[in-house]
């Protein structure tokens, strides 16, 4: 059965579109089959964003895995001084990206990368976020924490939301290896909001 991080051609589409409210504001976003959470914003992403939408993030953000893009094109619309990297590996989640980018009017703050994790990130951020792909394995998730110190700036952070239930406590537990802070800024619904910035020198 296909996974939202698969690419599969032959899946039919399907016009879709979310309707949701986050921090008082209404949006409507363009979804179809084969991508994450395709009829609505899914919890995780909801409590990730009404924690951190507001914080001090820096100009540049990568939103990895960004799937049909909604933290990363709401995180651009609250700011127009931010400049948001919005990288999957799933070009049908990219196509559904640059489409609701032009929805919300943050075309000009936003590049859209075909990437496996952080094969073709090139940039160094001041913050990365994600809603982890649990689904793709632990190889996959591991590899979004261990290489993000790689792509951030000394003061930079990586915000990551995950359910208690898929391992979020050894997840911080391995994040805290990486970097020297690392905090749970929410815990709501059975997932945490975790913050880890100060990455270590790794030798």
């Amino acid at each position: 059965m296909a996974q939202y991080f698969d690419n599969v051609e032959e899946l039919g589409h399907q016009d879709i579109t979310m309707e949701f409210t986050l921090l008082g504001e209404t949006y409507h976003f363009k979804s179809d089959r084969g991508v994450f959470s395709k009829r609505g914003l899914d919890d995780g992403t909801k409590i990730l964003l009404e924690t951190i939408a507001n914080l001090s993030l820096g100009r540049k953000i990568l939103d990895l895995g960004c799937g049909a893009g909604p933290i990363g094109l709401i995180l651009a619309h609250l700011d127009p001084k931010r400049f948001i990297t919005l990288a999957d590996v799933n070009l049908r989640a990219l196509e559904l990206s640059k489409k609701n980018a032009d929805i919300l009017g943050v075309s000009s703050q936003v590049e859209i990368v075909n990437s496996d994790v952080y094969l073709n990130i090139n940039s160094i951020y001041d913050t990365i976020v994600s809603n982890p792909p649990i689904r793709a394995g632990k190889k996959v998730t591991y590899k979004i924490y261990d290489e993000a110190g790689e792509h951030l700036t000394k003061e930079g952070s990586l915000f990551i939301v995950i359910r208690v239930k898929q391992g979020a406590l050894s997840v911080k537990e391995h994040l805290q290896s990486l970097f020297n802070k690392v905090e749970v800024l929410a815990k709501k619904k059975g997932y945490l909001v975790i913050q880890a910035s100060d990455k270590k020198e790794l030798y």
